[in-house]
Order: structure tokens, then C-alpha cells, then sequence
């Protein structure tokens, strides 16, 4: 047995007494830490992964309207390509049915009722006095006069170009074009935010259409067209633009396709 001398030792030998004589406190136990941190390593990882998968080297809030104006007018170049040649195919298909109709009666005389049936049908220009209705955003350097407004209301609309044009065909319009563009009644009118998607074009305001007609009763429809009233009160209270004149002019020929997507036996 080995004797200690000296105060340390006495205060080495007190306190071991007293940690004897002291309950030990128990040592607490974290399995579901151990376990939870490698996991939650492992998920931020695989988020990381994913999000420089995601962005494919670039910023993911970076701007993409350059790219996306890129887009459509790659788009549309292959749209007018494409009409280009469509253009040249009728053409060619027209120049063989005439060869083919100096020796074939059946086919010259589908020709002529053809020809009879294309003034009818939209595809022969059309010269005659005319209404013309031009429809244009409100000016964006008064802002004073807009404080009260949205965005929405300093804008032309699809409904607002669908109501000159339904209200001039309600007048009796004989011919329509719509940018210089011939329409027909089965022409569908589109908007993208403020610009006009037509016959796979898009045109930007002001929207000019004119309609070949008695102009009188052109006008009267326009007046008596609620949608156009509405318009109206719009250019009033937002300073968009109307404007209605009378002249003579030539609507061209329709151009678009032909080809029908579909059809009703008539009863």
C-alpha cells in the first residue's frame, strides 16, 4: 500500500473519495443521430446533383426571351421558306392540269367549274370601295393618363379584333383582309399577348382590316356591334386607337392552305 504526502495528494485522495461515494450519471445514447446524418449528407448531395443537371451549366434565373425571340424567327423563315415552295408546287400542279386539259375533256371541264366556283371561294383578288378599321395599342409616354390602368387595358385584344371582323361579315362584307392578308369566314383570329397570330404569321399593332362592301351598312354593323362599342369606350378612357375611313382598295387572293381538316354531309 503506497502512502501519499504533501495537500495535493490529500485533495487527489478527497476527491476520488467523494466520486465513489457520487451515483454516476449515465451516458445517453443517439442512434437515430448517427444514422440521420449520413442520410441527410446523402440528400443534399443528390439536390446538388440535380440542380447543375438541371441548369446544364448555366444560371437557372438567367434570361431566355433572346433565345426565345431567336426561336421564332427561326420559325418563322422556315414558314415563309415553306410557303415559298408550296407557292412553286401549285404552280407546277396548274401547269400540268392546263397541258393535261388540251387533251382531256372530263379534266377541262372540272377546270371550269373550278375557276366558275373561285372568286366565290376567296382565291381571285377583289377591287371595290371598302371600310378599313385600324386598331392600335395605347401610347406608352403618357403615364399620366394611365395611372389607373393595367397593362391589360392598354392593349388591343383577340376579342376586340373579333368583334370588327364578325361585325363587319354581319355587314355584308363581300371580301376581308386582315395586315393585307386575305380571310375568309373560317379564318381563325389569334393574340399572343399583343401581337396577332395569323395564318401562321405574327403581326404587331396597329391591326388594320378592311372589309370590300356597302359601306353604309359596313358602319352600321360596326355601330351596332357591342363589342366594338366597348372598344370604343376603351379608346375614351385609355387613349387606345380606332380609326374607320372609306376608299377604294384591292384585297388580295386567299393564299393559305386549302386542304380541309373536316367535314359534314349536308342534310
Amino acid at each position: 500500500m503506497e502512502y501519499t504526502s504533501g495537500a495535493a495528494s490529500w485533495q487527489k485522495v478527497l476527491r476520488r473519495a467523494v466520486a465513489g461515494l457520487l451515483p454516476r450519471r449515465p451516458r445517453q445514447r443517439r442512434p437515430g443521430w448517427s444514422i440521420g446524418v449520413p442520410l441527410i449528407a446523402a440528400a443534399a448531395g443528390l439536390l446538388f446533383t440535380t440542380t447543375a443537371t438541371t441548369a446544364g451549366g448555366t444560371a437557372l434565373r438567367e434570361d431566355r426571351r433572346p433565345q426565345l425571340n431567336q426561336l421564332i424567327e427561326e420559325r418563322q423563315q422556315q414558314v415563309t421558306a415553306s410557303e415559298r415552295r408550296a407557292a412553286t408546287l401549285r404552280d407546277e400542279v396548274e401547269q400540268r392540269t392546263d397541258t393535261l386539259a388540251d387533251s382531256d375533256a372530263p379534266i377541262k371541264a372540272q377546270q371550269t367549274r373550278a375557276q366558275r366556283s373561285l372568286a366565290a371561294a376567296g382565291f381571285t383578288p377583289v377591287t371595290g370601295t371598302a371600310v378599313t378599321v385600324e386598331l392600335n395599342d395605347a401610347p406608352q409616354h403618357n403615364d399620366e393618363a394611365h395611372s389607373d390602368a393595367t397593362n391589360d387595358d392598354l392593349v388591343v385584344h383577340q376579342g376586340d379584333v373579333q368583334a370588327v371582323v364578325n361585325a363587319l361579315w354581319a355587314g355584308g362584307a363581300e371580301a376581308m383582309s386582315i395586315m393585307n392578308v386575305r380571310v375568309l369566314a373560317t379564318s381563325a383570329v389569334r393574340c399572343v399577348g399583343n401581337t396577332l397570330l395569323l395564318h401562321g404569321r405574327v403581326y404587331s399593332p396597329p391591326f388594320k382590316i378592311v372589309a370590300i362592301g356597302d359601306p353604309a351598312a359596313l358602319q352600321q354593323a360596326l355601330a351596332s356591334s357591342e363589342g366594338v362599342r366597348l372598344f370604343k369606350d376603351a379608346v375614351d378612357d385609355y387613349q387606345l386607337g380606332y380609326k374607320e375611313s372609306v376608299s377604294t382598295v384591292t384585297v388580295p387572293a386567299f393564299e393559305d392552305s386549302t386542304a380541309l381538316r373536316s367535314a359534314t354531309v349536308p342534310r
